[in-house]
């Protein structure tokens, strides 16, 4: 099949970019003919890739269908500096060890979406790591400190008289080198990453190679709707999770959220994404049933039709029909206190991975005890009886205190 025109291309990667640094260029690559080099970097921080890294992969797969040639870097060089971007403080930095342990599953991850004989993985320690002092005198001799503290993060933290440390910015430097490295055409980002990709301009160009240009996407809003999709803040839906949590974390979104979704994560077209807006507008379709589609494409995406089918059975049967407490899971416990903290019950129960992550599901208000809301944190509850816990629509259990 013929490879489609430059300005069809471009049509087709504009889909969902917030900004491109700069069109014209990209345009102008596309028109190379030569199939082009593009370059996405995905530090391990933790071991699971979420639905808001996808966003980026996403596109990437386009320019794989596109016949580019795709470069997946795992930042296991860079990830244990720690990525300064929407910062308040100096990031924790992570050991060699849990970085190594992290990268471990992300390429397997990403070849839920990406074409593994068409993805070239690379791990970027593999370079970094064996710069030498000369070579990093060389490469920070490109960048200034006042143009680093024009950076926004950076600016409010000197402002604020918050420690900024100096291999933060080695950070920036890093990655730009990285696209210096694999000769990148293109890298793709989050909007948050904008200083970073402009940097791998500067850099390429001082090493007399042609600048690259970017892509940044929006950063995908995790279930709370409030903070960017994050593991650490528990507002993620990872790729490997349980089908039916994905499909039920999906359904819990807002109606107004789930359009951010369909833009960043589905498959349809804009035009089809404006017309299933303007038949909920109309009254035409009910949110919910199109929320369940979109539960349904990316369940069926990260696992197959048959599983998706079955996820929205499940979900009408229990949220829709309703499920008696008898086929709630019971859990009995027995202690020897009069009462406890909700928040220690909640993760003791593993209703919530952590006491603070069980805090901040209490005071968002999606906790409740016998249908109860709770919105104190500091809660407690007595240790004798039964109660019917219920965090978010999904996470029902029956505790018996013996």
């Amino acid at each position: 099949m013929a490879r489609k025109s430059a300005i069809e291309q471009l049509e087709i990667l504009k889909k969902g970019c917030s900004e491109i640094v700069s069109e014209e260029e990209l345009l102008k690559k596309l028109g190379s003919g030569k199939p082009l080099r593009i370059k996405a970097g995905f530090d391990p921080t933790s071991p699971d890739i979420h639905l808001g890294h996808t966003v980026i992969m996403n596109k990437m797969k386009q320019f794989q269908d596109l016949g580019h040639d795709v470069i997946f870097i795992v930042g296991s060089f860079t990830a244990m500096i720690g990525d300064p971007s929407g910062a308040d403080v100096i990031r924790k930095q992570l050991d060699e060890k849990t970085v190594q342990e992290n990268a471990k599953t992300y390429a397997k991850q990403a070849f839920k979406i990406l074409d593994k004989k068409k993805t070239e993985v690379a791990y970027n320690h593999k370079w970094l790591g064996k710069l030498s002092a000369q070579d990093i005198f060389h490469l920070t001799s490109h960048k200034t400190v006042a143009r680093m503290l024009e950076r926004d993060d950076f600016k409010k933290r000197f402002k604020e008289q918050t420690p900024i440390a100096i291999h933060e910015f080695l950070y920036p430097l890093f990655q730009a080198y990285d696209s210096y490295h694999i000769k990148a055409d293109i890298e793709l980002g989050g909007t948050d990453q904008k200083f970073n990709l402009l940097v791998g301009r500067e850099i390429q160009r001082a090493y007399g190679q042609e600048s690259q240009v970017i892509m940044m996407m929006p950063l995908l809003l995790g279930t709370d709707g409030i903070q960017k999709m994050s593991k650490s803040l528990g507002n993620y839906i990872g790729v490997q999770e349980d089908p039916k949590e994905i499909f039920g974390k999906l359904m819990s979104l807002s109606d107004e959220m789930m359009w951010c979704y369909y833009e960043l994560l589905s498959e349809l077209s804009k035009e089809d994404i404006a017309s299933l807006k303007n038949a909920v507008t109309q009254e035409k379709k009910h949110p919910k049933a199109v929320k369940i589609d979109l539960a349904k494409e990316i369940v069926t995406r990260y696992y197959d039709l048959t599983t998706a089918d079955k996820e929205e059975r499940e979900f009408n049967r229990v949220f829709k029909e309703g499920v008696g407490l008898s086929e709630v899971p019971e859990k009995k416990l027995k202690l020897k206190v009069k009462e406890i903290a909700l928040f220690s019950l909640l993760k003791d129960t593993d209703l919530a991975p952590s006491h603070s992550e069980a805090r901040r599901l209490i005071e968002a208000g999606a906790v409740r005890i016998n249908g109860e809301k709770v919105i104190d944190k500091n809660h407690h509850v007595p240790t004798q009886g039964a109660m019917l816990l219920q965090v978010g629509k999904r996470k029902f259990l029956k505790i018996i205190f013996s």
